[in-house]
């Protein structure tokens, strides 16, 4: 089993903290855990291990790896930790059933099979929401502001809103909590939501993905803006529309990973332009009806790693013009902040506060 080692924080791993805690971001793709320092109320992450997440049988693996090695190498124990994962979690946060992977998750499995005393699973868009109580707006690492906030119109506690676009499309509503000063997030399975269409073009785009995927129910968001989704729309415009083939195009059909260069070629290659157009224009509408059903006045958080590579997408007039498009609320769309989340370990940055929280929480302790 291969594992990278990254984001060392050698000035850290020279303090002596009093907790640490083990943060875990399962993603379709990639699998990151990380171990972090806890000093007062915030985490702060010493270094973490990536996994590929389809060459793992179970979590078990990269939890050992993970613990075994701050163990050895630092001489730091750790007892709890919080997973973040896409799929369904119980309600007693102690299982989940597992979205785009193989296998599932089982908290007291996993606390009988290795040195962990607690294990407390919540959904990965969870995670991102926990996240963004760390994030540093003014930080261009971390955030790149599409449209910034109007402090004299939003109340610093207002609803934010977070959507992402990976492997699949995960949503997640923030509650400013005024005892706990701090966002709470609220999980959701919105990126399951059915796809609004408004035309002829998008009406075959969707009977296309349904004939391709054998799909008999109306089909999701998640269709047509994961990754997954934008070779949907690519091979729609290659298979039904009458666009001439390029050096780009053949490049693209012989490869077994689509998206990256769909997303490479797309201001060099008509069919790639056109994939981005529709993908644009659906992100755009999927992310104004999420705003209008949560108000979320405090902003709209955009996360994965579609967004962060192709930042120019969210400042187009194709996305705007949608995002803004409504009968009665474009008023209400225009005031509301935009930001691309680039901080790819926001995730873990989150699964380390929430298992903060809970350590804290078993010792009574509050922050």
């Amino acid at each position: 089993m291969e594992y990278y080692i990254k984001n060392f924080n050698e000035k850290g791993l020279n303090e002596i903290y009093p907790y640490y805690v083990l943060g875990v971001d399962i993603g379709g793709t990639n699998t990151n855990l990380g171990i972090a320092g806890v000093n007062n109320s915030k985490p702060i992450i010493l270094f973490s291990l990536n996994f590929k997440t389809k060459e793992l049988e179970s979590i078990l693996p990269a939890i050992e790896n993970t613990i075994n090695y701050a163990k050895k190498k630092y001489d730091i124990k750790i007892d709890f930790t919080c997973i973040g994962a896409a799929g369904i979690i119980s309600s007693s946060n102690d299982s989940a059933e597992l979205t785009n992977i193989e296998w599932n998750l089982n908290s007291k499995e996993l606390t009988n099979k290795s040195s962990l005393k607690s294990v407390y699973i919540i959904n990965d868009f969870q995670t991102i929401g926990y996240g963004i109580n760390l994030l540093d707006s003014n930080n261009k690492k971390d955030v790149f502001q599409v449209r910034g906030r109007n402090d004299n119109v939003i109340s610093s506690e207002a609803t934010k809103a977070v959507i992402g676009a990976g492997t699949g499309l995960g949503k997640s509503i923030l509650i400013y909590n005024k005892n706990l000063n701090t966002y709470l997030p609220i999980k959701s399975e919105g990126g399951h939501g059915d796809l609004p269409v408004y035309d002829q073009i998008e009406m075959q785009i969707v009977e296309y993905i349904k004939n391709l995927k054998g799909i008999s129910q109306p089909i999701s968001y998640e269709e047509v803006l994961s990754g997954g989704g934008i070779e949907n729309i690519y091979l729609y415009f290659r298979n039904k529309q009458e666009i001439e083939d390029t050096i780009y195009t053949k490049e693209i059909d012989k490869s077994f990973e689509k998206p990256p260069l769909i997303s490479k070629y797309k201001e060099l290659d008509k069919t790639c332009e056109e994939t981005f157009r529709i993908y644009t224009r659906f992100y755009a509408r999927c992310a104004k009806n999420f705003v209008l059903d949560t108000l979320a006045e405090g902003g709209l958080y955009i996360y994965g790693g579609i967004a962060a590579k192709n930042k120019e997408i969210f400042t187009s007039k194709e996305f705007i013009n949608e995002f803004e498009k409504s009968h009665k609320r474009t008023g209400i769309l225009k005031k509301i902040p935009i930001n691309i989340i680039l901080n790819y370990d926001l995730g873990l940055y989150g699964a380390c506060y929430v298992a903060m929280h809970q350590l804290y929480k078993k010792q009574k302790k509050i922050i």
